[in-house]
């Protein structure tokens, strides 16, 4: 009995075909009704009906738009494979002579180089012939989707298949001009098998034949300018990239070895025997083990083949998640940092699976971009992926597992700090500039990643990063409120910056900022369990419970006493000071320059500089120390020109103690060399 129909139009959504037992070829169930007997052609046992919808134009826009990287139909043939294994072990649970049926699972791929075919085939649940045009006669369709969709309880736990993309089967026709399936449903006769065969157009055939074992194959035809996919050096890579870790084996002919090779004759330059079969693919996820039964040495194997780094790993986290959304991440911190840290643009995430199979290689949705140096992999079935399973989309359930990832990766570096910290300081050196980024992408974790950060201080006698805000808090003086810093070029100007003089006459500790990024980050770093932070070069210094009243009088009275020579220094510096003033926070310098409270620091505006950028023109504060004999000396200096000379002078040298650059070398060394001149006598 022969029919040919038209079928109703209409494509399921984002979801995935039942291949070889779910998603594609290979489902046993659909969403679609089959296609009518009625107004077809009689051709014996065939049947040539139309796909739905508009099938010929929706697979050119498939193959022609959705798709980026062709060998993916490789990818979902195996994906769609091994969910029908997967359904055929469920289903298996309460009829056991199914399994026995189809034997041992497994996923075959075989090459034929000199007819140009690819057959992806398996031994799972297969299909009938309703299912077969249900299932691959609408595109879009996912027979596992609705499949999962009939689950409840505990039965959704056991069923762990993907179902829920769509159109992937139809990838085949990227590489292939016509696509081949013959399946045939677990625990029907052998003489039930189906033969569902299209050549990519507007209709599609459907025929029954005998088929001795359950499961489904799928045949490509290649296209002739895809005749690369007919290399099993190409597939055996392609397999190794994107389903080394489904559960299933899958299985290749092994390669003929060369002649005068074990196993040959040497005469005639062909093997005396067939290439035994092989595993091509590992064949098993390490991260879906438990992780007791994951050894350390695993572990870090695992890490140098997902990273491509031949150091060990610093750390890791082996998590599985169930609850609303489930999920499992094997997260690494590795020891070294790569060599394009530094590049935003670099690639950089998360491997990502769902259940086992291959999907991205850099998944940057799961983490934020100051922890790009993590490494690992995350997988899970409740992703919202574009149907061609390359773009993950954005939705709540990815923003949930970044929130969670980010957690636990910050739980990973909290728990090193706190039991090994030298191997934290490792870390640091290596990372830390990134996780300052942290401060001000990550508001939520704010406080927790400032719990992280290392200093050097002004008490620490080392340029070493080593000392944590909790140290810093616990070293502090009585009555001290504040958290004091300083921000510099290096280390060097830091440590010896005239801010810091009255600081270390008072024993008040400091911290060290000298990295490109610091004064950057205290913009957003504000406070510290409870304690604000103050730039000790920014504004009037308040010292708070630890000004001495006796000091505090004394420098009203010196303001008073030099307001006439601080008049003067502002008349001759013009435009190019913002103001001048009696310091209380040098004892041992003549002169600093102080930026006002709001103003941009001089660190910043440098860089800001260096990277051509427009900076706005800031003034700042000219400080005399009216302890200083030099100052005391300008005071009494009557000689106008040697006065300009003496006071321009302590004006530059301001600038040169805290880093900055002069305008007029040339001039300050004529002014100082005229000073040493009249000095000498």
């Amino acid at each position: 009995m022969t029919e040919k129909s038209k079928k109703a139009a209409g494509a399921g959504g984002d979801k995935k075909l039942g291949a070889s037992g779910s998603k594609k070829p290979g489902g046993s169930e659909g969403e679609a009704p089959a296609a009518s007997a009625s107004g077809g052609k009689k051709q014996g046992a065939r049947v040539t009906m139309e796909f739905q919808s508009e099938a010929k134009q929706l697979l050119h826009l498939m193959i022609h738009s959705l798709y980026s990287n062709k060998e993916i139909f490789l990818r979902e043939l195996i994906s769609n494979a091994n969910d029908a294994l997967d359904r055929l072990r469920f289903q298996a649970l309460t009829q056991p002579k199914l399994a026995e049926a189809a034997g041992e699972p497994r996923i075959r791929i075989d090459l034929d180089e000199k007819a140009k075919t690819i057959t992806v085939s398996d031994n799972g649940v297969g299909m009938s012939r309703e299912e077969a045009i249900a299932n691959l006669g609408t595109i879009a369709k996912s027979g596992t989707a609705q499949f999962l969709a009939a689950l409840t309880g505990d039965q959704q736990k056991d069923a762990q298949l993907i179902g829920q993309f769509g159109v992937g089967f139809y990838s085949s026709f990227i590489v292939a001009d016509q696509v081949v399936v013959e399946t045939r449903a677990a625990g029907a006769p052998a003489a039930k098998g189906v033969r569902w065969t299209s050549k990519g157009e507007a209709d599609f055939e459907v025929e029954t034949l005998d088929k001795p074992s359950p499961g489904t194959a799928v045949t490509l035809h290649l296209k002739a300018d895809q005749a690369e996919f007919a290399d099993p050096f190409r597939l055996r890579a392609i397999v190794k990239k994107y389903a080394d870790h489904v559960s299933a084996p899958v299985v290749m002919q092994g390669l003929a070895a060369p002649a005068g090779a074990d196993g040959t004759d040497g005469k005639d330059g062909k093997a005396s025997k067939e290439p035994e079969d092989e595993v091509v693919n590992t064949a098993q996820a390490l991260w879906t083990r438990p992780r007791k039964e994951v050894t350390d040495e695993e572990y870090k194997a695992f890490y140098k083949l997902v990273s491509h780094d031949w150091n060990d790993p610093m750390l890791w986290s082996h998590n599985k998640v169930e609850g609303k959304l489930e999920y499992t991440s094997l997260l690494y911190l590795p020891s070294k940092a790569p060599f394009d840290l530094w590049h935003r643009e670099s690639p950089r995430g998360l491997k990502l699976y769902v259940q086992r199979v291959f999907i991205m290689d850099n998944a940057e949705q799961f983490l934020p971009l100051y922890l790009r140096f993590m490494r690992g992999v995350v997988d899970s079935g409740d992703l919202p992926l574009n149907v061609s399973r390359e773009i993950l989309q954005t939705a709540p359930a990815i923003e949930s597992m970044k929130t969670a990832l980010t957690k636990r990766v910050l739980d990973m570096l909290e728990k090193l700090a706190g039991s090994d910290a030298e191997k934290y300081q490792a870390f640091w050196d290596e990372f830390g500039q990134a996780l300052k980024e942290g401060l001000s992408e990550d508001f939520a974790n704010q406080a927790r990643i400032a719990g992280l950060l290392r200093f050097a201080t002004s008490s620490s006698g080392s340029q070493a990063q080593d000392q944590s805000l909790k140290d810093y808090l616990g070293r502090m003086q009585k009555g001290q409120d504040k958290i004091y810093y300083v921000v510099a070029e290096n280390h060097h100007t830091a440590a010896n910056s005239p801010h810091l003089e009255i600081f270390r006459k008072k024993g008040i500790e400091a911290l060290l900022l000298h990295d490109r990024i610091d004064e950057w980050m205290m913009g957003y770093l504000r406070e510290f369990d409870g304690k604000p932070f103050q730039d000790v070069a920014k504004g009037s210094l308040d010292l708070g419970g630890l000004e001495d009243k006796e000091a505090q009088s004394q420098q009203q009275a010196a303001e008073k006493e030099y307001e006439e020579l601080l008049a003067r220094i502002k008349s001759l510096l013009g435009e190019e000071v913002e103001a001048v003033r009696v310091t209380h926070r040098l004892t041992d310098s003549p002169a600093c320059l102080v930026v006002g409270e709001g103003d941009m620091g001089m660190q910043m505006r440098r860089l800001l500089e260096q990277a051509g950028q427009q900076v706005p023109e800031g003034k700042r504060i000219f400080e005399l120390n009216p302890q200083h004999p030099l100052v005391a000396r300008l005071k009494a200096e009557a000689d106008e020109e040697r006065f300009k000379d003496l006071a321009l002078v302590l004006h530059d040298q301001a600038k040169l103690a805290e880093g900055s650059p002069l305008a007029e070398p040339a001039s300050y060394v004529a002014r100082l060399n005229k000073l040493l001149l009249d000095l000498a006598g």
